[in-house]
């Protein structure tokens, strides 16, 4: 999966946003204002950083030694570092959707409830 498909898969999401809040060179992908993606652009391979269950993310880890890796500059415990090109798309967009549930399902009820008003 390259950089474009990533990023039309997370902006089609509902309540998403990107910005650049910490440089020009890292993409942020936000729900509701808290982060579930991260995606330095300038990186070769193309790589992402997803929040991911702590279990879920060992697993990954060891499933996929090399492709997936504990998150650069992020706690090891909560997000992996994917090479996008190196996994299947089907793969990424799963790990995706799973990111946006983990947060979405740490929102506040106020979030959640003007997430869901959303159209």
């Amino acid at each position: 999966m390259n950089i474009e498909e990533f990023r039309e898969h997370c902006i089609g999401k509902k309540g998403v946003t990107e910005e650049f809040p910490f440089d020009a060179a890292t993409l942020v992908f936000k729900v509701m204002g808290k982060m579930f993606a991260l995606v330095p652009l300038e990186k070769i391979p193309s790589q992402a950083n997803l929040k991911c269950d702590p279990e879920r993310a060992i697993e990954l880890r060891e499933t996929f030694d090399g492709k997936i890796v504990g998150g650069y500059h992020m706690s090891k415990v909560h997000w992996n570092t994917l090479y996008l090109e190196a996994l299947p798309p089907v793969l990424v967009r799963e790990l995706i959707d799973h990111s946006y549930e983990l947060v979405v399902a740490g929102l506040t009820k106020k979030l959640r409830a003007e997430l869901n008003s959303l159209s």
